[in-house]
């Protein structure tokens, strides 16, 4: 299975779900079969560029966007990694690129280590990503199934829409975060002429 496939299928099935779709609806609104649908899905079907242009106009999303990186997998980047882009009289590292647009949230966390480990964080609502680059200290943070320890320099990407949580592995870390939440527009019944849900 490649990389590609399955990303198509991570968010067919993301956008699916946050539109309260089924699959046989799916199928309805794309011409597609259901057998296609599930193969594409589970990340076996090798869907073509009028495959992906139906799918795109029945979830109302651009082909770009199914074959954008949404959350997931963890992404780091660390401090060794990053590389450095020279312009006249400044640099640039860049930590990571994605899609999408919606609310954005900057701040600067401050840590402190306790005696008591840090709760979980419940799963904010779907779509959203945090992005955190390490000023100083070390912690532990992402996903409670997939948690990344980090150092300063280093940077994660991860998935908000599940739970998460940071834990401090030094006595104090400062680190920069972004949270991005998509507005994607949702998709409703199709109310026919006569005032009835198609």
């Amino acid at each position: 299975m490649s990389d590609h496939n399955q990303l198509v299928a991570r968010n067919v099935r993301r956008y699916r779900r946050e539109r309260g779709l089924s699959l046989g609806e799916l199928a309805r609104r794309s011409g597609l079969s259901k057998q296609t649908l599930s193969k594409i899905e589970q990340g076996v079907g090798n869907p073509t560029v009028e495959t992906l242009s139906l799918l795109g106009a029945a979830l109302d999303v651009s082909v770009p966007r199914l074959l954008t990186e949404w959350g997931t997998p963890v992404f780091v980047q660390r401090n060794h990694e990053g590389e450095w882009i020279d312009s006249d009289g400044w640099s640039q590292r860049i930590l990571d690129g994605i899609y999408g647009s919606g609310h954005v949230r900057t701040l600067v966390l401050r840590l402190e280590r306790g005696p008591e480990e840090p709760k979980v964080i419940n799963a904010h609502s779907p779509g959203t990503l945090h992005h955190l680059y390490v000023i100083t200290g070390k912690l532990r943070a992402g996903p409670v199934s997939e948690p990344v320890d980090l150092a300063a320099g280093d940077f994660v990407r991860f998935p908000g829409d599940i739970p998460h949580r940071y834990i401090c592995l030094s006595e104090r870390v400062v680190a920069h975060m972004v949270t991005t939440v998509p507005q994607t527009r949702q998709v409703g019944p199709i109310v026919t002429s006569g005032g009835r849900s198609a």
